[in-house]
């Protein structure tokens, strides 16, 4: 199977950050949480602030939304289009798509583009709450292997070195910026 990362590596662009700004634009009283957003994330920079603390405050403004999974649909509407060209290419029935940011944002694209197979961080739309663990580094291969255990890694995509413990596991693995695919810096198999 081949195992890709998604924002960035897939999307071009960060899928939740570009759901939040389409979010404003609609909704502009959401503007008025850049500040406290803003405050938040430099207190997590700093190490005052844990990452998934963060993030849940960030995305608690999906609770003044009325229809945050409608939003979405219309969301991927627009922005189906940003999934990078060399994905065509690369396809595979069985292609497995693990990402960090929040499954009801990465699902409906995966989908339209006809991935099935879809891990996330599992996080509530209404309440911006986490209902797990953040999926991001050694957590994406615990939930491969839980869900998938005899899997084996063909082909490995993504655009972060967060990624290495996924990277370390493929038969091949690559890095992808912007539209250039090239092999993983410093992978050995």
């Amino acid at each position: 199977m081949n195992v890709y990362d998604f924002d960035g590596t897939l999307y071009d662009g960060d899928s939740t950050f570009d759901f939040i700004r389409y979010l404003m634009g609609k909704y502009p009283r959401l503007i008025a949480r850049i500040f406290p957003i803003g405050v938040d994330f430099v207190r997590y920079k700093c190490g005052k602030f844990d990452k998934t603390a963060f993030k849940e405050r960030m995305y608690a403004m999906f609770s003044l939304v009325p229809d945050v999974e409608g939003e979405i649909a219309l969301f991927w509407e627009k922005n189906l289009s940003k999934i990078k060209a060399y994905y065509t290419e690369t396809r595979r029935p069985d292609d497995l798509v693990i990402s960090a940011s929040p499954e009801f944002v990465v699902i409906p694209a995966c989908r339209a583009i006809g991935i099935d197979r879809v891990m996330a961080s599992q996080v509530d739309p209404k309440t911006g709450k986490y209902t797990g663990i953040n999926c991001h580094g050694a957590e994406k291969i615990r939930r491969m292997q839980e869900r998938y255990p005899d899997a084996v890694v063909e082909d490995f995509y993504s655009d972060s070195h967060a990624d290495d413990p996924l990277a370390r596991i493929a038969k091949r693995a690559f890095m992808v910026k912007k539209d250039r695919v090239f092999p993983w810096p410093g992978y050995k198999k």
